[in-house]
């Protein structure tokens, strides 16, 4: 079918992807990759001491993380602990994979690429204040912290028999193991870590230029404790 101008609306969805595209890479083309470092398998405290650790921190210090600590906690986030077959550090529904792990800083918007072990750049934007608006007053400093992960869910990457409810389901479920192995590294480490749903999640996937098929599932500050 054309337009009233002649051109064709298949043609005219193809130059608004490729605009969409040339747009993305422009606002990332000043952000270059972070190459992580081998993530340290000696270093922490035990599991028990670790799971007896545990909590959700509301205050953080603005001091931001050193490479080695962001490169171990993004492993121990849903890194590949099983490189022979591409298995990660947290499960996921039918080894769907479907969650990609964000990293909001201050110089800009990241993607951890779990294959490479590297934060691929996505927007010379801080986002964290994006992340945060739906907070009480009381919880401010968590605005703060050096780095917000978000976690978001790829339904292109789900079975097309999986229904949306289910969808649903799996993503939250999946998103979950995740931010717990984060609050074990944070734990562990001595960090401080809280995860949060009341997200203004539309807002922020506006902000990102997510796709229709992906979701904010929720949102999850570190930082070192105030």
């Amino acid at each position: 079918m054309k337009t009233e101008t002649g051109v064709s609306k298949t043609t005219l969805l193809v130059i608004a992807a490729i605009l969409f595209c040339f747009t993305c890479s422009a606002a990332a083309q000043e952000l270059s990759p972070i190459k992580l470092l081998p993530p340290n398998m000696k270093g922490g405290k035990s599991l028990m001491q670790s799971l007896q650790e545990r909590k959700t921190s509301r205050s953080f210090s603005t001091s931001k993380l050193p490479i080695d600590v962001l490169s171990n906690l993004l492993w121990a986030a849903c890194g590949i602990n099983r490189p022979e077959n591409g298995r990660r550090t947290a499960p996921s529904a039918v080894n769907w994979q479907e969650i990609a792990v964000y990293a909001a800083m201050e110089e800009g918007l990241y993607l951890y690429n779990e294959k490479a072990h590297v934060l691929e750049p996505v927007l010379k934007t801080d986002l964290r204040k994006k992340t945060t608006t739906l907070l009480q007053p009381s919880r401010s400093s968590v605005a703060g912290a050096p780095l917000q992960l978000i976690y978001v869910a790829d339904y292109s990457k789900m079975s097309a028999f999986t229904n949306e409810e289910e969808k649903k389901f799996y993503s939250a479920a999946d998103t979950g193991f995740i931010a717990q192995n984060v609050y074990l590294y944070c734990a562990s480490e001595g960090l401080a870590t809280g995860v949060r749903a009341m997200v203004d999640k539309d807002a922020l996937a506006k902000e990102m230029n997510l796709r229709s098929n992906q979701k904010v599932i929720m949102v999850q500050a570190v930082g070192y404790p105030q």
